[in-house]
């Protein structure tokens, strides 16, 4: 313990912090003197812990790998292990809402991205995937599932519900819908029942699994 009775700083301290922030305020917003504040030290007393700002990215990705569920290679239904994967995906992303956009761009990979990506090319591959379409059913699963995150994060809705009200405001103000009929369907039923995005994104989901065959 420090001098003052504080906890130890440490790497996981540091990230843990960083990640708060970054749930709190996006990863835009995160500086390494509001880290340092978080954690009641100098911003230089980081540096012991974290190169520069780019590790600390680097740490804050592999923990939201971390937090996935990674298919097991082997599972006697692949698919089914490939849909908790992408549903794991979904609710993870939506937690850490800063991370759509980057997991996949980081050149130093930490040990629970390499886990999450073996697994799920061990997953395909011990199903009967070649190594070609292993890739491909991989990286269309992703595109599909990150995204659909990008789009669920810029919504001005969390529920069915709210996005009822919001179809409202936006019916009032458009002052003529005659010329688009189909969207006046659109509306007037999602302001009734809502637009359930966990509903879509399976609908989808299922769209893509059903297309995928070794």
């Amino acid at each position: 313990m420090s001098p003052r009775g504080r906890e130890p700083l440490t790497r996981e301290r540091v990230l843990g912090a960083a990640l708060e922030l970054a749930d709190g305020g996006g990863f835009e917003s995160l500086s390494m003197r509001k880290v340092a504040a978080a954690v009641g030290v100098e911003a230089m007393s980081l540096y012991n812990h974290v190169a520069n700002k780019e590790d600390l990215l680097d740490g804050l990705v592999d923990i939201v790998f971390g937090e996935l569920e990674a298919p097991e290679p082997g599972a006697a239904d692949w698919k089914d292990a490939l849909r908790r994967r992408a549903h794991s995906m979904r609710d993870v992303l939506n937690r850490h809402r800063w991370a759509v956009g980057l997991m996949e761009s980081r050149v130093a990979p930490g040990p629970e991205n390499l886990r999450f990506h073996n697994a799920t090319m061990g997953c395909l591959r011990e199903a009967g995937f070649g190594f070609r379409e292993a890739v491909h059913a991989s990286s269309v699963l992703d595109a599909y599932i990150y995204g659909f995150a990008l789009q669920e994060r810029s919504l001005p809705f969390d529920t069915p519900e709210e996005h009822g009200a919001v179809i409202e405001v936006k019916q009032a103000a458009i002052p003529d819908m005659t010329p688009f009929p189909y969207l006046v369907e659109v509306m007037t039923e999602m302001a009734t029942a809502g637009y359930d995005y966990a509903t879509e994104f399976a609908f989808g989901l299922e769209l893509i699994l059903a297309g995928l065959e070794p």
